[in-house]
């Protein structure tokens, strides 16, 4: 457990932040490192300097460590550290994804298809109902639906995803000692066995209205496309698909009213190109190219005349073991560099191996 004791001493340290956590992770490798560096060493870091590396070196409250490992054993919780296999890999192209995060459930937070579903507190009818139809119309594909278990719209996709037998995962703006708001109790614990709780802030810390922005972050970052369901012009949900927007995620808005002040965001994101019009889950599954296709029964030999290098064999080879995979779990699976990646993407598209589809998507032509 020394690793892990480390690794949340590590989000503790005044002044480092995840962004400055990171880089000191890709230099020395492992959280235990990093305290054990010299000053010296620190200070003349890129970014770190004087103020930083007093903070690192001066840092002695590594019991808040030592508790939170005892709540992580007692509830059976998953600690991700960013180095681990199991961390959300869409994540990692997000430059302030969080250091560390801690994980109840059964979900594969790696799966083939994740979107998220945000969306106004104080809904109406029709964004309800609108939500439930496109999450039942997603039912057939195997999606992870993502939220941030809060009233309205958010409440309304982890229901409908648990009624459709999808799995659902809850992203927390507190600690998992806690469910806010409290009304959601029961719910969440049906997503624990289908689905999850996701949070990077440690136990005892409450739902303070600073720590919702930060959540917000990882349901843009973890998805391949966000749905905006009913929102205001000023909403949290704007700020989410601005933030996915940044992350070059698919943003989906549905449309509503001109005069509705409820779909205002909506119908905002829409009209300046920060999201594509859709009604229903069905449209979102063609624009994502998610819709079950008929197997074929035979391979496409083409390849088989095209000499590759060994980064575009790296690539063919896995895309023949999968329908499709995002551009995350290509990094993930093949250990390239991202130049290196975009560079036999790029040939294999231009030689007809590959498709590029929505959502970084690629499969094999």
């Amino acid at each position: 457990m020394s690793d892990l004791l480390y690794q949340i001493a590590l989000t503790l340290v005044p002044n480092i932040g995840d962004v400055h956590a990171k880089s000191l992770i890709n230099i020395y490798g492992d959280a235990q490192s990093v305290f054990k560096a010299k000053k010296k060493e620190l200070e003349n870091l890129e970014g770190i300097g004087t103020v930083r590396a007093n903070s690192i070196k001066s840092f002695t409250d590594f019991t808040s460590s030592e508790a939170e490992i005892k709540f992580i054993e007692q509830y059976k919780i998953t600690p991700l550290f960013i180095t681990d296999r199991n961390y959300p890999q869409r994540l990692l192209n997000c430059y302030d994804s969080p250091l560390l995060l801690f994980y109840r459930g059964t979900a594969d937070l790696n799966t083939s298809r994740i979107i998220s579903i945000v969306g106004t507190r104080s809904n109406s009818d029709y964004g309800k109902a609108v939500c439930e139809r496109l999450v039942e119309e997603l039912q057939s594909e195997n999606v992870l639906i993502v939220s941030g278990l809060a009233y309205g719209i958010d409440t309304i996709a982890h229901k409908a995803a648990l009624k459709n037998n999808l799995p659902t995962l809850g992203v927390l703006a507190h600690g998992l000692d806690r469910i806010y708001p409290p009304q959601n109790k029961s719910m969440a614990k049906q997503m624990v066995e289908q689905g999850g709780l996701l949070t990077e802030f440690l136990n005892n810390t409450n739902p303070d209205k600073q720590n919702f922005p930060k959540r917000n972050r990882i349901v843009a970052g973890m998805c391949d496309g966000l749905v905006v369901i009913e929102s205001g012009k000023k909403g949290g949900s704007l700020i989410t698909a601005e933030l996915a927007n940044g992350y070059n995620k698919d943003v989906f808005a549905i449309p509503g009213k001109t005069t509705d002040s409820k779909s205002e965001g909506c119908n905002y994101l829409i009209k300046n190109n920060k999201a594509s019009l859709i009604t229903g889950g069905d449209d979102l599954l063609e624009m994502m190219n998610w819709k079950s296709a008929a197997k074929t029964t035979h391979k496409k030999q083409r390849e088989l005349f095209i000499e590759f290098t060994a980064d575009e064999k790296i690539v063919v080879d896995i895309l023949q073991q999968h329908e499709s995979l995002q551009i995350d779990q290509l990094y993930f699976k093949s250990s390239l560099s991202s130049s290196a990646m975009a560079a036999a993407l790029l040939m294999l598209e231009m030689n007809g191996i590959v498709d590029s589809l929505p959502g970084k998507v690629y499969k094999i032509s």
